[in-house]
């Protein structure tokens, strides 16, 4: 008899940001896949394996944080008595564009509301008449921007404000779309557009980014740590964040950190480069934004990403995953300074393994990143692609690290 392939599933965390810009809740986008030629399974199974995985077996905090999840639902979820069981205080139901509005689905939805949840209709794009008896009861709706015209957006924003409703703007990939919604009236907004770099030509580094990519120089190259130690000392704010990020949960471990000396003295140089590299991120230019920052966050989860598959892949190999988280942790480091990557990398001494997967995603940790990226968009096709480059991964513990990876995120600033 022929062997079952054997079945996969995946999770795609999406950050949904406020108009401060800041961290709001996520989206989380479940695929559920067979290798070896199989066909994928559909979004019924994929969508009630994960609620039972995700939220019931490994916790839905370790997942969301204290941040809400907008969960995908089809017509035969909605129905189900399984969302029932979901606390109505920490999801967002999210209602498929693919779902035919009947009459007992309105009820239904109905019924949920009136019970204490929160329900939000996807991927709007101006058909009013064909959704016309949820939008009645739904509280959010979130509109596709990417398949807009500006005058469509506009009328389509237009007619949704006479309604009791909160607007989010998704799909957007440039912080043109972002001002542009704004105006608008939008509250939420979701899209990697935090994440792509907005190349400025011949712009100059702040001094505090200025001072870290001199320390990760210093620490990088084996300098003496009196050398390091006096960089610090001439910058009070970046001694002070650091400190602050040392004792956090996901960085600390069980040493607490009296002074920044103590730090030097007790601290493994690796400790210290990556809590530099997770520094630069705390680096922005709107003083009220919260820490952690979106992107922040999703670099942080790119680079413990990175570091549980090496971890996987070499568990002896100490090296190869300390370079691997800082693959992670760099690969956005091109959208918060504004600059190339190669230029960026000019000035840092970094491995020519992490060189290669930067630049040109090549390698293995090339490989490890492509995947870690896909799975981030919840791309499939993506992510069977990349796994074919990373050899001795078992696909079936990819989701036990990606919630893990966002366990340790989540962490970032919450004190020991």
């Amino acid at each position: 008899m022929a062997e079952q392939p054997a079945q996969e599933l995946f999770l795609g965390r999406q950050p949904i940001l406020d108009r401060g810009q800041n961290l709001a809740a996520f989206e989380l986008l479940f695929r559920a896949g067979h290798f070896n030629g199989a066909q994928i399974e559909d979004d019924v199974f994929a969508s009630a394996t994960v609620i039972n995985h995700a939220f019931s077996e490994m916790g839905m905090e370790a997942v969301l944080g204290k941040h809400p999840g907008f969960i995908n639902l089809s017509a035969p979820l909605i129905m189900s008595d399984v969302i029932e069981l979901l606390p109505k205080n920490k999801v967002v139901l999210e209602i498929l564009e693919t779902v035919r509005v009947t009459d007992a689905l309105a009820q239904r939805c109905r019924a949920l509301k009136q019970i204490g949840f929160t329900l939000a209709l996807d991927d709007y794009t101006g058909r009013e008449e064909v959704f016309k008896p949820l939008l009645d009861v739904v509280d959010i709706v979130k509109v596709d921007v990417q398949h807009m015209d500006d005058r469509t957006l506009e009328r389509t924003t237009a007619s949704l404000k006479k309604l009791p409703v909160r607007l989010l703007a998704e799909k957007l990939d440039t912080r043109a779309q972002v001002e542009r919604c704004l105006e608008l009236g939008y509250e939420l907004f979701q899209g990697y557009y935090f994440a792509r770099p907005s190349i400025i030509t011949g712009k100059r580094l702040t001094r505090s980014e200025t001072a870290l990519m001199r320390l990760l120089g210093l620490l990088l190259s084996q300098a003496d740590m009196q050398k390091i130690e006096q960089l610090f000392e001439h910058d009070p704010d970046l001694s002070s964040n650091l400190m602050k990020l040392l004792n956090s949960a996901a960085i600390a471990g069980q040493i607490r950190i009296q002074s920044l000396r103590q730090a030097l003295a007790v601290l493994a140089r690796e400790q210290l480069l990556r809590a530099l590299h997770v520094l630069l991120f705390t680096l922005s230019s709107a003083p009220a934004a919260e820490f952690p920052s979106p992107l922040l966050l999703l670099a942080a989860t790119r680079g413990r990403m990175m570091e549980l598959i090496a971890r996987a892949l070499r568990p002896q190999d100490s090296a190869f995953y300390d370079r691997a988280f800082v693959a992670g942790i760099l690969s956005l480091v091109n959208a918060l300074l504004g600059m190339p990557m190669t230029e960026i990398l000019g000035s840092m001494p970094v491995h020519a393994e992490v060189r290669a997967a930067l630049v040109e995603r090549s390698g293995n940790l090339g490989a490890m990143l492509s995947l870690v990226e896909a799975l981030e968009e919840a791309d499939l096709i993506g992510i069977e692609k990349a796994l074919d480059r990373v050899p001795g991964l078992q696909h079936g513990q990819v989701m036990g690290l990606q919630i893990e990876a966002m366990r340790w995120a989540n962490s970032i600033g919450e004190p020991v």
